[in-house]
């Protein structure tokens, strides 16, 4: 991630950008790429894939179970990223973990901390969103969106039993969204998620606090009380409607945005936490 200051950007932005917004187009059914937060959405999109950055095979060097992995879209746009092969010396994977990074990162940037789920019988997934690093297409909220949804019946075509998820900041609107109709035997943590998109032009239906699972008792919701991206009172309803439908929530004072914590200790005690509600250990 290059900047922190233009992530932090890119939630205070103030929406009143965002209030020339057009009438999204009765044609949008048909067309995956168009906006449907308004005008400014392709200058949100473009500003977080270029603090994303470019994808640096360097950073996955040398890891011997990882393999590169793709799907191609209903609309024909193929969406790169990266399997870790779990750990095993028989038998099939326990599951799997597909990870949805925030809105300023890339797949590789992130993928090789999953390492330790690989070790514990699951394969993990994860990908740059369209229009990032190695993936086709135009970065939009509807087609990322549906991309996801792709993504996870996709996973779910194969015979996994269990099924993890974690969502990074923008990935927690993303899987809340995808996983709205989805029922199954998943466990869910949702990292530094904002309450509302639709405070930037985007539609109320993928604000993630409308798309909680009734019985979010398989959730898990982190704060970070340092986090200047997203803080706890952008995240606050979330917190209560989650708590309200029975999720799990972890408030700690020491952690910034997923990603940016000051050390690699409060990095690892995020990373810990997620793992243990994840394999319910």
């Amino acid at each position: 991630m290059r900047n922190a200051a233009v992530r932090n950007l890119l939630y205070f932005f103030p929406a009143l950008l965002l209030s020339c917004a057009s009438t999204p187009s009765s044609q949008e059914s048909v067309d995956l790429e168009r906006s449907i937060c308004g005008l400014k959405e392709p200058f949100f999109f473009w500003l977080w894939r270029y603090t994303a950055g470019a994808p640096a095979p360097l950073r996955i060097a040398g890891i011997g179970n990882i393999e590169n992995y793709s799907i191609t879209t209903k609309d024909h746009r193929t969406l790169r990223g990266y399997k870790l092969k779990a750990s095993l010396t028989s038998g099939a994977p326990k599951g799997y973990l597909l990870v949805a990074p925030g809105n300023a990162m890339l797949a590789d940037q992130i993928v090789t901390d999953f390492l330790p789920f690989t070790s514990a019988g699951y394969d993990v997934y994860t990908f740059d969103y369209r229009g990032y690093g190695r993936s086709d297409g135009k970065a939009r909220l509807k087609a990322i969106l549906s991309d996801y949804s792709e993504i996870i019946a996709h996973l779910n075509s194969s015979p996994y039993s269990n099924r993890l998820f974690y969502g990074l900041s923008f990935g927690g609107i993303v899987l809340l969204d995808a996983l709205k109709d989805q029922s199954g035997n998943n466990r869910m943590v949702i990292d530094s998620t904002p309450s509302r998109f639709s405070n930037y032009g985007c539609p109320v239906e993928h604000d993630p606090m409308e798309n909680l699972p009734e019985n979010s008792s398989n959730v898990l919701i982190i704060v970070g009380g340092k986090d200047k991206v997203v803080t706890s009172e952008m995240s606050k309803e979330l917190v209560n409607t989650a708590q309200n439908k029975g999720a799990s929530l972890l408030r700690d004072a020491d952690l910034a945005h997923p990603f940016m914590d000051k050390d690699i200790l409060l990095h690892n005690r995020r990373m810990q936490a997620v793992k243990t509600f994840l394999l319910d250990e």
